[in-house]
């Protein structure tokens, strides 16, 4: 910048060349710009004062502002300000000499879109450092508290329908044989009609009901009256009504619909029958509640250790709640509580002969379990039925009695014989 640019130019008024200079009679040097010019000239925004810059931080050009006016000198001057202006904001000098308001005349005029708030001014160096400030970081919170294991089912009512159940087992064992058979055969009833109305409903699987709950409450008593032989005659008799019966209906699915109805007999009331054969001897209640004592307890231990220490998936794909952890409690369970048992309550048993039939135990209950656990997942479905509160069903609770009774029956023949 030259120094004419700090005052009125020479040959002020002349718009010609420069190396012309003003004719012959030119009007004296009047202003800068023409008047249609400030008439033409946008209002200037009110600006909000900015804060005093620091001491010895004045741009040299500030000075110089200061004598020019405060709108736009040339009309290809943008309105936004110069250069410094952009960097620094705008100026807060009041401006000198004739205002862009200024009519000719002296009248002013006021701007058109003036309004009584004004944003102020944010250079982009300014919006540039806000968008970089990170957010105050909120206050720490409290990690949540980990979840507490839960059993999944009503404890209280698992527990108060499970000691209800051996109050009755108990009294019909030591008091009337027969009332305990009547027991089992009522228990063979109910798990063959929730098996088969679970197989009906998921699978479309009609297996015969009616012969399998007469030939399974018949295959019990004959269990207890006959040994044996009797069972083994009457769950031959049993399977070929479930054939007959099925005949009475159109033959498509007959094959699948006879094929589920033996298994219901093998599985429920055949099992179930050495119940009844371990009861035919001597100390039948005291081997019948070994039987039922070693299987409670291996399945209490499984729980119990299993919920409080388990990590280790036993079968995942089967029964993802069982441990290995678990597995271990149950077998320790079933061994000491087998010990106690032929020790105290089978004739001329003894205690390692309790060990072994601990672990046998335990090992058949965690098979049978798995097993109604493999039918139910192959089902769809959680529990076979719904008439013991926190429990299930009836076979719900027979899924690992039912395995485990002859194995018992068969080892006590071979520790201390049929009695």
């Amino acid at each position: 910048m030259n120094d004419s640019s700090w005052g009125a130019p020479t040959g002020a008024g002349y718009w010609g060349p420069p190396d012309q200079g003003p004719s012959q009679g030119a009007s004296p040097a009047g202003p800068a710009y023409e008047q249609h010019a400030v008439e033409e000239t946008r209002p200037m925004p009110i600006v909000p004062e900015m804060p005093d810059v620091p001491a010895g931080g004045r741009h040299q050009d500030d000075d110089r502002g200061a004598a020019r006016p405060s709108g736009p000198l040339f009309r290809d001057e943008s309105p936004g300000g110069t250069q410094h202006e952009h960097r620094h904001g705008p100026r807060h000098e009041q401006p000198r000499g004739n205002s862009p308001y200024e009519q000719p005349g002296g009248a002013q005029h006021e701007p058109q879109h003036q309004t009584q708030h004004q944003t102020p001014y944010v250079t982009p160096h300014e919006a540039q450092h806000e968008s970089r400030q990170e957010p105050m970081p909120s206050a720490a919170q409290p990690a949540p508290a980990p979840p507490k294991k839960s059993a999944g089912r009503d404890l209280g009512a698992a527990i108060g329908v499970g000691v209800g159940l051996g109050a009755v087992i108990v009294a019909s064992l030591f008091i009337v044989k027969a009332v305990f058979i009547g027991v089992i055969a009522v228990a063979v009833v109910v798990g063959l009609w929730e098996l088969t109305s679970r197989l009906e409903e998921r699978k479309g699987i009609k297996a015969p009901l009616v012969p399998l709950a007469i030939g399974g409450a018949a295959m019990v008593v004959a269990g207890y009256v006959r040994g044996t032989e009797g069972a083994w005659v009457a769950m031959a008799l049993t399977a070929l009504a479930a054939l007959v019966w099925r005949m009475t209906e159109p033959p498509e699915g007959y094959l699948r619909d006879v094929t589920a109805g033996v298994f219901a007999a093998f599985y429920v009331p055949f099992l179930a029958t050495f119940v009844a054969l371990m009861l035919t001897a001597d100390d039948g209640p005291q081997r019948v509640l070994t039987f039922l004592l070693l299987t409670v307890v291996s399945d209490t231990g499984a729980y119990a250790i299993g919920w409080r220490f388990g990590k280790h998936k036993l079968a995942p794909r089967i029964s993802p709640g069982k441990t290995r952890e678990g597995l271990v409690g149950a077998v320790t369970f079933a061994m000491a509580a087998g010990a106690l048992c032929m020790q105290f309550l089978i004739d001329d048993g003894a205690w390692w002969q309790g060990l072994l039939l601990g672990l046998a135990v335990a090992a058949s209950a965690t098979l049978g379990d798995l097993g109604e656990s493999m039918i139910k997942r192959d089902l769809g479905i959680k529990d076979m039925g719904t008439l013991l509160p926190g429990h299930g069903g009836i076979m719900d609770r027979l899924d690992s009695l039912l395995p485990t009774a002859p194995v018992v029956w068969l080892l006590l023949v071979i520790f201390v014989g049929a009695g």
